[in-house]
């Protein structure tokens, strides 16, 4: 033990005593910096703008004068998306997701991504962010740093000094990984100190440790694995352009032949031919703008029945907002079953690239930090299925209003001027019934679970490299 830690230390030495190493982090540490800062500052001003938005359009909506309660249906209301503390470390699928959502009668709109959001700002690229810095860079400099770590010592005739001196090739390969390790630490220090800020905001340390957690064991991985090369090559050259190409292949070939494979093998059908065969459901369920539509014959017989009455306009409910109601409901019912196909179809995009993480831990990792973050397709469809169930009850709030509060008789003759039209209308204070949006991330015990797989391919990733690291120890000759 007391001969890896000084192999450990004086690999530290050297590091500290080399420009390339200084210059390498140097680099490293102010892309982590500069990006850190703007992407912590884009997502809390995204933070409070949109909650002042979501404020403003609920004001908005209750400060509506008095109206027919079928005017406000078609008026309807804004949400907004919040970023979540850990989106300051990894914003994940925020900037093409979409962030707000129009709420209105008879249609689920999807998400609109703001114009901010789609402009990366660097020509098509993703946006920098600290995550991609870990993801991409972080192991590029623990190659510059550690890719001679033992290859050095067979190059300049110290190899069979060290061995003969009693120290074993198991404890020289260890010292030269914990030294490597523990710069790897170090460089988590910069994440540990954004996300305690973002994560003092909700108490969500549990989500910062598990992050942190995954980082770190990724980016052991590559030191195990960058320390195995350095042993098992004779030139460095041969150890740097192995280990780079290890790199290009994990960090940017494999993720991206698994989102082109992923989606080629998960194609949907056409978004106009779905809207085509849900367009004609929905013809079929009734207009519920018209009493008279065949859809609603058995609904007209059953309430004269219900009532014992012979005219509509016997009624004591207003029957074209049981119309109305009855209709959405239907229609309702055809969105949510199309919506969940789409959304079922998007995860089993997603699960299939995933599937590449078992060649990439690279891929493991992106989808371990956005699923922890609350950055993920997860989190987008709960957003989708918050805002819908907002939707559904403040429409069928107004319907219920349409219902009781406005006289059939009255309804119908709205249309027959100015002072009818003021009488087919309902207080303003029937507007309170939209309740305050306040969506939250997904819980992170969800998050974990959901995270699962990744983190398994992360550990069997880590498992590997230091089972490779093991034998390189056994096996060191001079």
């Amino acid at each position: 033990m007391n001969a890896m830690l000084q192999i450990a230390t004086e690999e530290w030495r050297l590091w500290k005593r080399s420009r390339l190493a200084l210059a390498s982090g140097i680099i490293f540490l102010s892309l982590l910096s500069f990006t850190a800062l703007v992407t912590a500052d884009q997502i809390l001003s995204e933070r409070h703008t949109r909650q002042a938005t979501q404020a403003a359009a609920e004001e908005t909506f209750r400060a509506q004068p008095d109206r027919h309660p079928h005017r406000m249906v078609h008026y309807g209301h804004y949400v907004f998306r919040t970023p979540p503390p850990m989106a300051a470390l990894d914003p994940g699928l925020l900037p093409v997701t979409g962030s707000q959502v129009f709420l209105e009668g008879h249609r689920q709109n999807s998400p609109m991504i703001n114009a901010a959001d789609a402009d990366t700002g660097l020509g098509g690229l993703p946006p920098w962010t600290p995550a991609l810095c870990y993801q991409l860079f972080a192991p590029l400099l623990l190659i510059v740093l550690g890719y001679g770590a033992v290859v050095r010592e067979r190059e300049t005739r110290t190899l069979a000094t060290l061995l003969s001196q009693g120290v074993t090739g198991t404890e020289l390969i260890l010292g030269k990984f914990v030294a490597l390790v523990g710069v790897s630490g170090l460089l988590l220090v910069p994440a540990l100190l954004i996300g305690a800020g973002a994560a003092g905001e909700s108490g969500n340390f549990a989500a910062l440790t598990a992050l942190l957690l995954s980082y770190f064991c990724y980016l052991a991985f590559w030191c195990a694995i960058i320390v195995f090369a350095s042993a098992v090559f004779e030139r460095r050259s041969a150890a740097l352009n192995t280990m780079l190409a290890a790199w290009l292949v994990s960090t940017l070939a494999i993720p991206s032949l698994g989102v082109g494979l992923g989606s080629a093998l998960f194609t949907a059908p056409g978004k106009i031919q779905l809207d085509l065969a849900m367009q004609a459901e929905i013809l079929a369920a009734g207009d519920g703008h018209n009493v008279n539509d065949p859809a609603f014959v058995q609904l007209r017989a059953e309430l004269l029945e219900q009532y014992g009455v012979d005219d509509v306009a016997q009624l004591p409910v207003n029957i074209r907002g049981v119309v109305s109601e009855r209709s959405e409901a239907a229609q309702t019912e055809i969105l949510n079953r199309y919506a969940s196909r789409r959304l079922a179809q998007e995860q089993a995009n997603a699960q299939a690239i995933l599937r590449f993480g078992w060649l990439s831990p690279a891929v493991a990792l992106s989808f371990a930090s956005r699923t922890l973050a609350g950055t993920d397709l997860l989190t987008h469809h709960r957003f989708q299925e918050a805002a819908e169930e907002l939707r559904f009850d403040f429409v069928q709030g107004l319907n219920r209003l349409h219902i009781e509060a406005l006289d059939y008789k009255t309804d119908i003759e709205r249309n027959r001027g100015v002072e009818a039209s003021r009488r087919a209308r309902v207080s303003a204070e029937n507007w309170a019934l939209l309740d305050d949006f306040d969506f939250e991330s997904v819980p992170f015990a969800e998050r974990l679970s959901a995270a699962g797989l990744p983190l398994i391919m992360l550990a069997a990733w880590l498992v590997l490299g230091l089972g490779l690291l093991a034998r390189a120890g056994s096996r060191l000759t001079v």
